[in-house]
Parts: C-alpha cells; sequence; structure tokens
C-alpha cells in the first residue's frame, strides 16, 4: 500500500464528526421534499454552498430553480433576495445607493438586494457589462462600496446566477474573467417522467410543494461553521497533482481553445473537498475531483469551432480529458 492508501482511507478522528457531517445530508433530505427530480442539482448547489462559492445555472424556464434557492434559504432561516436582470438595471440597483435625508439633513445609505445570504440573479446576461461587473465584484470581494464608504456582506453568501442561451437575442454574454468567478456551472434538465407527474399530482391537488414548507434544521452560524470544516477536509499533494493535471490537460488538448486556468484547479480542490464532506469523510479521493470535473470546468473550457461545428459539446470534450488523466491509485 502507497503512502496516499496508508495516510487517507483512515480518517482521523473528529470530535465534531457526528455532529457536523450530517449536516449535508440532512439539509439534501430537506431539499428533496419539495424539489423533485433534481438530485444532481441539489448536490452540487449544496456543495458549492459549503465551499463558499458561486454557481452559474442554466436551464430552461420552470424546472424550480428559484424554488430551490428559497427552500435552502429556509433550512438554516437565511435571507433570500431575488434580482431580475433586465437591460435597463443599473449598479446601483444592485448594490444600493445614498439618499440625502432633509429631516436630518445627512446622507443615508439605503443598502441593494445583493444584502443577503442567498441572492438569485435571474437572467443576468440580459443586462449590460456595466451591471454584470457591479454583482460579479461584490461575489469575488464580499462587500459594498457605496459612495465612498465600504460595507461588508454578512456571511453566509452565495449568489446563484441564471442565464439564458447566448443564441437569443437581447442578451450580453458574460466574459470569460467574469465566467470563472462561479465556482460551479450547474446544468438543470427536465426531470424523469414519474417525478414531473408527482410535481403536477402534488400541486394540483391542493398539497402543494411549498418551498417555506421545509423546516430550519439550522442558523447561519452552523453554516459558517461547515464551511470552516469544508476548507479543513485534508487533500493529500497526489491528489491535488491529479486536479492539476485535468486543468492542464484542458489547455492542450485538440479541439479546445480555451483551456481552464488555475482558478479552474484551485476550484476543483475546493469542490471535491465539499463532496468529501457530504460523503462523511475529512479527507478528498480521486473520485471526489472526478464528481467535481464537469460543473467546476465546463464554463472555463471553450471548444474550437471545428469540433463544436461536428456536434461535440464542452462535457463531451471534459470527459475526454478526464478519461486520458490517469488518476492516483487508491
Amino acid at each position: 500500500m502507497n503512502d496516499y492508501q496508508a495516510s487517507e482511507l483512515s480518517p482521523a478522528p473528529n470530535e465534531h464528526e457526528g455532529e457536523t457531517m450530517g449536516l449535508a445530508r440532512r439539509l439534501r433530505t430537506e431539499l428533496r421534499k419539495v424539489v423533485f427530480g433534481q438530485d444532481m442539482v441539489i448536490d452540487q448547489v449544496i456543495a458549492t454552498f459549503l465551499a463558499g462559492g458561486h454557481v452559474l445555472l442554466e436551464g430552461k424556464p420552470g424546472l424550480g430553480k428559484t424554488h430551490l434557492v428559497v427552500a435552502l434559504a429556509h433550512t438554516f432561516g437565511g435571507q433570500f433576495s431575488r434580482i431580475q436582470f433586465t437591460p435597463d438595471l443599473m449598479p446601483s440597483d444592485v448594490t444600493g445607493f445614498t439618499l440625502f435625508d432633509m429631516k436630518s439633513q445627512t446622507f443615508q445609505v439605503r443598502k441593494g438586494p445583493i444584502f443577503t445570504n442567498l441572492l438569485l440573479a435571474d437572467e443576468i446576461n440580459r443586462s449590460p457589462a456595466k451591471t454584470q461587473a457591479a454583482l460579479l465584484e461584490v461575489m469575488q470581494e464580499r462587500q459594498v462600496t457605496i459612495d465612498g464608504e465600504t460595507i461588508k456582506l454578512a456571511p453566509p453568501f452565495m449568489t446563484l446566477a441564471t442565464q439564458n442561451p447566448i443564441e437569443q437575442e437581447g442578451t450580453y454574454p458574460l466574459p470569460e474573467a467574469q465566467l470563472d468567478r462561479f465556482l460551479m456551472k450547474v446544468v438543470m434538465d427536465y426531470p424523469s417522467l414519474s417525478d414531473e407527474s408527482q410535481v403536477v399530482r402534488d400541486v394540483t391537488s391542493g398539497v402543494g410543494l411549498s418551498a417555506t414548507s421545509v423546516d430550519q434544521l439550522y442558523s447561519p452560524e452552523d453554516i459558517i461553521a461547515a464551511q470552516k470544516q469544508v476548507r479543513e477536509v485534508r487533500c493529500v499533494d497526489e491528489v491535488v497533482q491529479y486536479a492539476v493535471n485535468i486543468v492542464r490537460a484542458s489547455r492542450s488538448t485538440q479541439g479546445i481553445s480555451l483551456g481552464a486556468g488555475t482558478r479552474g484547479a484551485i476550484s476543483l480542490v475546493r469542490v471535491a473537498k465539499a463532496f468529501a464532506y457530504m460523503a462523511g469523510r475529512d479527507f478528498v479521493v480521486p473520485d471526489d475531483i472526478k464528481q467535481s470535473v464537469l460543473p467546476v470546468l465546463r464554463h472555463r473550457v471553450q471548444l474550437a469551432p471545428e469540433l463544436a461545428i461536428s456536434g461535440h459539446t464542452v462535457d463531451d470534450a471534459i470527459g475526454q480529458i478526464l478519461s486520458k488523466v490517469e488518476a492516483p491509485r487508491q
């Protein structure tokens, strides 16, 4: 047995393990009570939340994106805000502004909807670059500057941004540097026949699937503590090198015009730690990296025109890379 196997197959004792490792499982179980047929999406959103990142969600209308975010906010008693991005949306509509109060003869700060725990940014590519940049800057810095006054956002904070297909008219594609700010790109597809039938039956029979009906299981402080424990999940050098090798392969693979940068490798390890935590482990295994590759890299990789025309997708190209990069032995 090599050093990787000997040191990692037996997790170190953790006095909080029984209490904390069940957090993700309980969140998942609670969300599945009101969101059917989207188990992978639920897991990826929870992983991003625990890793302290942001999600770019792509999917058709009416699949429950808002439903999922509202339900997640209720599970830990967090605040929820929604911004509908439109061509006339201004940066101050997102971040807030100062207003002169005649009564007190002073300028008062009016905080925008960005001051929340979970933010749903609907159709982010409907707004011009200046407004997009205002949101993405806050996502990166976790603070807002309004007329020279810097205000920090209260943790935990996650943005879940949806976007329309770029082919539609009236959209402003996000530049690669801004796409890179999202930890994951999650693709939400139609549910299975049985799940979709259950949703229709429940809603039309009066049973309902209210997102606010989920139980509050935790507090914001519990989520912050869990995020700290995710950061402390161990990842040995061999597994880190595996993540780096995958990212480097994306830059040299034929048919890919733009590969992932170093932030992509960092994101792979961060998400893998979250998946390990969700599996009840305090160490990362290569399968955690594999589970993270598609949602972490699909928005960081671009196909060459000749490959795109032939009907291949980014997910296909990433799958080929993953099959060629050798994983550490377990």
